[in-house]
């Protein structure tokens, strides 16, 4: 197993095997020389659903299959983020506090039946689709695929940000558009942070992040837990500039009583969705899960046929 290898490295290890099967866990680039280097090459596999940094014209030339494989703690995540979009943009959480009045501030209760019922009996109202909406994604990994797949059914507008743009194709399939992250905070009525931690993203999401994103946007975080300057975040729901805020990730792990996003997760009333870094929830990866990421590797050996083959028709 090669961890961070050059492309040298993984030319000599492809070389040096026999039969060869070439997993890649992570994206990072599999070029025409890693390919033809190996000339008894029988499968490359990706672990996870990104495969534009892959040549698969030089696959296909070669004969040689490429398959991905979806990984069920990344579609987890992607879900989270999903779960975390609805939420802000229906309002449940205010929602479920009307409910839980359960005052007569709206008039005397009567039953229903087909003809009785009293649609939005409390006048709720900033209720907002993802139908049509623009949502942007920082951090365009892995996550971000898989999300993208999710949001295709709403007919967004999904726009993304990484620091290495997509090839056209991939841009296509994934019914996704690149821009710089100022015309992205501009332009989007959701912004979803997937950034991972690093000296750069470290507390960025501060007033002059949010004072670019649109009035009455949402801020969705599933990325680093150092992402967030959470004074400026809570400051920027409570003027009214962010329409809602949902975080998975915290400054503070575990949180503490006095954080600032802590104060709105005890206002029953306010559109602030926080989790305990719980996206992932008690999804293990031991060696049971990992082991269906060498169902190709097993079939191939097998002689049986291979999933999630793709093409170089892209």
């Amino acid at each position: 197993m090669l961890v961070a290898p050059t492309p040298e490295e993984i030319v000599a290890a492809v070389r040096a095997v026999d039969p060869v099967v070439l997993v890649s866990e992570r994206t990072g680039e599999i070029s025409r020389d890693m390919i033809e280097a190996g000339s008894r090459l029988r499968l490359i596999q990706r672990l996870g659903r990104q495969i534009h940094d892959i040549d698969l014209t030089a696959a296909a030339d070669l004969c040689v299959p490429v398959c991905n494989w979806p990984l069920p703690q990344l579609s987890m995540v992607a879900e989270h983020v999903m779960m975390q979009i609805l939420t802000l943009v229906k309002r449940t959480r205010p929602a479920g506090h009307v409910v839980a009045e359960a005052s007569d501030r709206w008039g005397p209760p009567q039953e229903c039946d087909a003809d009785t019922f009293a649609i939005n009996w409390s006048e709720f109202s900033g209720v907002r689709q993802i139908t049509g909406a623009t949502v942007g994604i920082i951090g365009f990994g892995e996550i971000g695929t898989n999300l993208a797949g999710m949001l295709r059914p709403y007919d967004a507008t999904v726009l993304y940000n990484r620091r290495t743009r997509l090839p056209a194709w991939a841009e296509q399939e994934l019914g996704v558009t690149h821009c710089d992250v100022d015309d992205l905070l501009c332009r989007s009525d959701i912004v979803v942070l997937l950034l991972p931690h690093s000296q750069q993203t470290q507390g960025s999401i501060d007033n002059r992040f949010l004072e670019q994103m649109r009035e009455g946007s949402f801020l969705v975080s599933s990325g680093a837990s150092t992402l967030l300057d959470e004074d400026a975040v809570a400051a920027a729901y409570r003027s009214g500039h962010l329409a809602g805020v949902a975080t998975d990730g915290h400054r503070w792990e575990p949180v503490r009583p006095h954080d600032p996003l802590v104060a709105l997760a005890q206002d029953p009333g306010a559109n602030a969705i926080l989790t305990p870094h719980s996206a992932q929830a008690d999804l293990v990866l031991d060696v049971e899960l990992r082991r269906h990421e060498f169902t190709n590797v097993r079939a191939l050996l097998a002689d049986e046929p291979l999933q999630n083959v793709v093409t170089a028709n892209r």
